[in-house]
């Protein structure tokens, strides 16, 4: 008989303080502060004024820790806006089974679409991370399979299922256009760059989040930005500031369509927060 898949366990407070006390008692008097709405990978938690607990939900997020414990340290110095600062590896322990961490605390909320205060600039200084984060020496033995190509089925599927919201013939154009273009070679990428995953304070960005997607990659995937959080107008400036060649800028096409595309179908009849912003990534994607 299979092996009943044992149930995520219920991450609440009173597990967080289990696991501080015995693996970090120097933080466990801290006040503990759960984020809602978190991240689907991860539950946070702000423990006190200057750190922020995050364990994974589920078996999907289980390596994250550890992988942003070893890489974001030697990132960071090479980037021109701060990104999580890790501080301690959590073990498995007191029912949990995965490894879990802790971080610094970084200032700064979510941007809202649609209301950039300075969009050109929020644009340029995107721009600024991707391209550094590309220029870092990576070892490409490491690069893991174009996910575009991967993708190509399921988002198929989505376009068809989603004919009767969205031009499915204009989508599968954009579609066939990315999955046409040449690879490029593999550098460092995000790989999950979206308006959840960036920080912002006095209209300038201060932060990015959720290196939980950091591998050896496609750069496209990085101008997935460029359809969830700019405008038009702020979008071309974001493709001369990064320096994207047109076929990455076709794949970065494909990659907003394909998320967007995907979300949508999972969330949009659940979730009328996710339904908005896949809408509107998929609405962008058609813009150009």
């Amino acid at each position: 008989m299979p092996t009943a898949r044992p149930a995520n366990p219920v991450i609440d407070e009173a597990l967080v303080q289990r696991l501080l006390t015995a693996q970090f008692p120097a933080w466990a008097a801290l006040p503990l502060t759960r984020l809602d709405p978190a991240g689907s990978d991860n539950v946070i938690y702000r423990l006190g004024d200057d750190l922020s607990v995050r364990l994974p939900r589920g078996e999907w997020a289980a390596g994250q820790a550890e992988k942003e414990s070893r890489w974001l340290p030697r990132l960071a110095p090479h980037l021109p806006v701060p990104i999580p600062e890790p501080v301690a590896l959590g073990r498995p322990g007191e029912g949990y089974p995965w490894h879990w961490s802790v971080s610094r605390w970084l200032t700064g909320s979510p941007p809202e679409i649609g209301a950039l205060p300075r969009p050109d600039e929020t644009a340029a200084e995107l721009a600024r991370f991707v391209t550094a984060l590309h220029r870092i020496p990576a070892d490409t033995s490491r690069a893991h399979d174009d996910p575009l190509a991967s993708r190509d089925s399921d988002t198929r599927a989505a376009i068809a299922a989603t004919a009767h919201v969205f031009d499915s013939s204009a989508l599968t154009a954009i579609w066939d256009a990315a999955l046409a273009t040449p690879p490029h070679p593999p550098v460092w990428v995000h790989g999950d760059l979206h308006p959840g995953n960036l920080l912002m304070a006095d209209g300038r960005l201060s932060a990015v989040l959720d290196f939980g997607e950091l591998g050896v990659g496609d750069p496209a995937c990085d101008a997935l930005i460029a359809w969830t959080l700019l405008p038009p107008s702020a979008r071309e400036v974001f493709r001369v500031e990064s320096g994207l060649d047109d076929d990455s800028w076709r794949r970065g096409r494909g990659y907003a369509l394909s998320t967007g595309l995907n979300a949508y179908t999972a969330y949009a009849a659940t979730n009328p927060r996710v339904a908005a912003s896949t809408g509107h990534q998929i609405a962008e994607t058609l813009t150009g």
